[in-house]
């Protein structure tokens, strides 16, 4: 799920590859599965920051663009998803619109178009599996928030993490949000490390189905 810029509406990505556009976001298009790879499959989506188009990426690493986002070389292009040690689990554009980074399970880092690496988890021991990526607001680094709440910063400022407390069910996303991130489990709660007002969660009343993702946009 991803918000307008102005929060007039979101995009939604469900597995069979279609964006459902939202109150007033424009419809740039869906992903047609019968272009993926036996077994490939729609991970996350990632938009430009002025709402004019976004990626639909897979866990494979393929990035399929639509609206006014580049054709970016992918994962699949540069013949690195056959050597993936996770699948792609989330991704983030960059504030310029000309990148995006993507995270894979086992907390590595892959950078494309004018995204530039800055460290990753990849090869470390981590207590839970990766989660999602949120980028800062100068776009040049970036946030991985793990399964256990434990936050990683990479040329961004740390701003707090939920590792080694408690958790009613894992963390499964996180987007940028002010100048830090909000995490989201699974059960709805919401976990603020930023300068804006927490606006409110799940957590108390949580849903039938598990949340997997959380949009965030300046209040």
């Amino acid at each position: 799920v991803a918000s307008t810029p102005t929060g007039a509406g979101p995009w939604v990505l469900t597995s069979d590859g279609v964006v459902h556009a939202e109150n007033r976001a424009t419809d740039h298009g869906d992903v047609d599965l019968g272009v993926l790879d036996p077994g490939e499959a729609v991970a996350s989506l990632s938009v430009l920051p002025d709402g004019s188009g976004y990626w639909v990426f897979t866990d494979r690493g393929r990035a399929i663009e639509f609206g006014a986002a580049a054709d970016l070389e992918d994962l699949v292009d540069l013949g690195v998803a056959p050597a993936l040690q996770g699948a792609i689990v989330d991704s983030a554009a960059t504030a310029s619109g000309q990148g995006a980074f993507m995270v894979a399970a086992d907390g590595g880092v892959f950078a494309i178009g004018a995204a530039m690496f800055a460290g990753s988890m990849g090869g470390q021991p981590l207590a839970g599996p990766d989660g999602g990526v949120a980028t800062d607001t100068g776009g040049e680094g970036y946030w991985l928030v793990a399964n256990d709440g434990g936050s990683f910063a990479f040329e961004a400022d740390f701003q707090g993490a939920m590792g080694g407390q408690p958790l009613n069910a894992p963390m499964v996303g996180a987007v940028a949000f002010g100048d830090g991130y909000l995490m989201v489990a699974a059960d709805g709660g919401i976990f603020n490390f930023s300068d804006q007002q927490f606006l409110g969660s799940l957590g108390d009343d949580p849903p039938a189905n598990p949340v997997s993702a959380v949009a965030g946009f300046p209040t």
